[in-house]
């Protein structure tokens, strides 16, 4: 049990990591008018538990905060997720 608890945490840590990264080097690229990240993938990112890495990466680098999907979408997405995994922990 406690196993899985650590699992996971260890888990989210790593995919909001990866999700702050990626938002940092889409506006880094955005700039230099490089290849771009698809929005499809940050939602999916979101979707898989990355949602507050990908948020704090749109405030830290104020990338796509002109986007209701990214400010008011990811930020439900990860209340939404945070509520299951808290119901589904407190039944195993």
């Amino acid at each position: 049990m406690d196993d899985l608890k650590t699992y996971i945490a260890f888990y989210l840590l790593l995919i909001n990591i990866t999700g702050f990264i990626i938002t940092g080097l889409d506006k880094y690229w955005a700039i230099h008018d490089k290849w771009r990240m698809a929005e499809k993938r940050f939602l999916l990112l979101a979707v898989i538990g990355g949602g507050p890495g990908v948020y704090i990466g749109c405030l830290v680098f104020h990338h796509k905060t002109r986007h209701l999907m990214f400010m008011i979408g990811i930020p439900s997405i990860s209340i939404a997720e945070a509520v299951i995994i808290l119901l589904l922990l407190n039944r195993l």
